[in-house]
C-alpha cells in the first residue's frame, strides 16, 4: 500500500473515528513518451506566455477564469483561502440512505480507510453497522482544498470513501432517434429474457483480462527481443567526474602519505645510526668503572702489613 494522502476523522455524532486516507485505484495502462519519429528525441514542453513570448515559472502562473462573453478574472490564493470548505481534517456525515437509492453514475474516485488508533474499536463499530443496516453514509470530504460529496460503506470489512459527483455534473441528454422507437412485441421480449437467462452467472472479476494491455506489451517484449533498429538501449552509466577540488585533494593527500612514508624510512637509519653512537660511551664507563674499582682494592691491600707492625 502506497503513503496515506489524508490524515483525519469521521464525525459520526458524537463519536470520531482516526482514519487515514489511501487511493484505493490504479491505472496499468502501458504509459509512452512523445518523441520525434525522426531520430527519437524526446519531446519537452514550456509554460509560455502569448504576450511576450518567454517561459514562465510554475510559481508565477495564476488561475483565470473567462465568461461565456469573454471576460476574464484572474484570482489569487487568498481568493480561494476565503471559499467555504468543510473542514480540513474531518469527514462529517450528514445522513444515512439506502444504498441502491445512489445511482452507480454518481460514483467518482475511490479510496481505502485504515484506521488510525491504538484501538479501532469505533472504525469497527461503524464498518459493522453500515453493513447491518444495508445503508450508505453521505459525507464530506475535502481533499486538495475542494470539497466533495461522497459514499461511505463498507467492502470486506473495511470502510471505502467514494467520491460522488454533483447532480448538475451528470449530464441530462434526450436523443431525437428514440422519441418514435416502437414499443417491442411480447414474443421479442420473451426470446431476450431466455437468451439474458442462458448467459446469467454470478459476477467474478477475475475471469475478466485486459487483453489489449496485454497484447500491446507481447508487442514491445518482442521488439526489445529482437534488437531492431527500433529499440534504443539504454546507455551505460558513466561515473561522475570528481571536482577539481577533490582532484587536488586527493593528490595532495596522495604526496603526503608518500612523503610520510620517506621520512619515516629516513628517521629510521638515523636513528640507528644514533642509538650506536650512545652505545660506544656506554662500554668506556663500564671500563673506567672497572679501573675505579681496582685502585682502592690495591691501596687497602698496601695499609693492611702496616698495621701489622705497630
Amino acid at each position: 500500500m502506497a503513503r496515506a494522502i489524508w490524515k483525519g476523522s469521521i464525525a459520526f455524532g458524537l463519536v470520531n473515528v482516526p482514519v487515514k486516507v489511501y487511493t484505493a485505484t490504479e491505472d496499468h495502462d502501458i504509459k509512452f513518451h512523445q518523441v520525434h519519429a525522426k531520430d527519437g528525441g524526446r519531446i519537452k514542453y514550456q509554460r509560455v506566455c502569448t504576450v511576450d513570448n518567454k517561459p514562465v515559472e510554475y510559481v508565477d502562473i495564476a488561475k483565470a477564469y473567462e465568461s461565456p462573453d469573454g471576460d476574464r478574472v484572474i484570482l489569487s490564493d487568498e481568493d480561494f483561502a476565503r471559499l467555504p470548505a468543510a473542514e480540513k481534517h474531518e469527514i462529517p456525515v450528514l445522513q444515512f440512505v439506502p444504498s441502491e437509492q445512489i445511482d452507480p453514475i454518481l460514483f467518482d474516485k475511490s479510496y481505502y480507510l485504515e484506521p488510525d488508533s491504538t484501538t479501532p474499536k469505533a472504525y469497527v463499530l461503524l464498518a459493522t453497522t453500515l453493513e447491518r443496516i444495508d445503508r450508505t453514509a453521505l459525507v464530506h470530504f475535502t481533499l486538495r482544498q475542494k470539497t466533495r460529496l461522497a459514499a461511505l460503506r463498507v467492502r470486506e470489512g473495511m470502510l471505502v470513501l467514494q467520491t460522488l459527483l454533483w447532480p448538475d455534473e451528470v449530464r441530462a441528454v434526450e436523443f431525437e432517434s428514440l422519441q418514435d422507437a416502437s414499443e417491442p412485441r411480447p414474443q421479442e421480449i420473451k426470446m431476450a429474457e431466455t437468451l439474458v437467462e442462458s448467459m446469467s452467472d454470478d459476477f467474478d472479476p477475475s475471469q475478466y483480462t485486459d487483453e489489449y494491455q496485454i497484447e500491446l506489451q507481447k508487442i514491445l517484449d518482442e521488439a526489445i527481443a529482437s534488437g531492431s533498429d527500433r529499440v534504443t538501449t539504454k546507455p551505460e552509466a558513466v561515473p561522475a567526474e570528481m571536482d577539481a577540488e577533490v582532484v587536488d585533494l586527493v593528490a595532495a593527500l596522495q604526496r603526503s602519505l608518500e612523503a610520510s612514508g620517506r621520512r619515516a624510512a629516513g628517521s629510521g637509519g638515523a636513528a640507528q645510526k644514533k642509538t650506536a653512537k650512545k652505545a660506544a660511551p656506554a662500554k668506556k664507563t663500564a671500563k673506567a668503572t672497572k679501573k675505579t674499582a681496582e685502585k682502592p682494592a690495591k691501596k687497602a691491600a698496601k695499609k693492611t702489613p702496616a698495621r701489622k707492625g705497630a
